[in-house]
């Protein structure tokens, strides 16, 4: 039933977007040493950051290449929201259990320092399975027939673009 999920129309669409979002970003890090956010949806990406729409679309163009030549660890980036809402979850659970049983603030207040290091090894843990997650889950490299269609830079105060992809 999972497996059916992730291959309905739309989020089989934002996971692929996911997926050339982050090659996009890593691309680009190659060249340019701005910071970069994105965020992915079934038509395509946002790049939040200061770099001009041609370099994003070239990136883009070279992600989408070197994604269907079997690179398929540019669809995993270490900055990618999964890790930090993994980090966040498992950092609260360890918390939550540390502090299970307890009645009031003297008793939590003397285990802080069992949850302060429940917290550490559930954050540490998180890691490998933030990446994990992203490899099954939230992103994926296969673009199939993907293919760009524009790079618009949005109005705001923040410089956005959009990448709008098709199949």
């Amino acid at each position: 039933m999972f497996a059916s999920l992730l291959r309905s129309p739309l989020i089989d669409r934002t996971r692929r977007n996911h997926g050339l979002e982050h090659a996009t970003i890593t691309v680009l890090g190659l060249t340019h040493r701005v910071s970069l956010a994105g965020r992915s949806t079934p038509n395509g990406f946002y790049i939040h950051g200061d770099v001009d729409a041609e370099a994003i679309a070239r990136a883009a163009e070279e992600a989408l290449r070197r994604l269907r030549a079997g690179e398929r660890e540019l669809a995993i980036h270490p900055h990618c929201g999964t890790n930090y809402v993994t980090a966040g979850v498992a950092a609260a659970g360890a918390v939550f259990v540390a502090f299970m049983g307890t009645r009031d603030s003297r008793e939590r207040f003397d285990r802080l320092p069992v949850a302060a290091s429940l917290a550490t090894l559930a954050l540490i843990a998180a890691q490998p399975l933030g990446l994990s997650l992203q490899r099954s889950i939230t992103t994926s490299a296969e673009v199939r027939d993907m293919r760009l269609v524009s790079v618009r830079v949005l109005p705001g105060p923040l410089r956005t673009h959009f990448v709008e992809t098709c199949d």
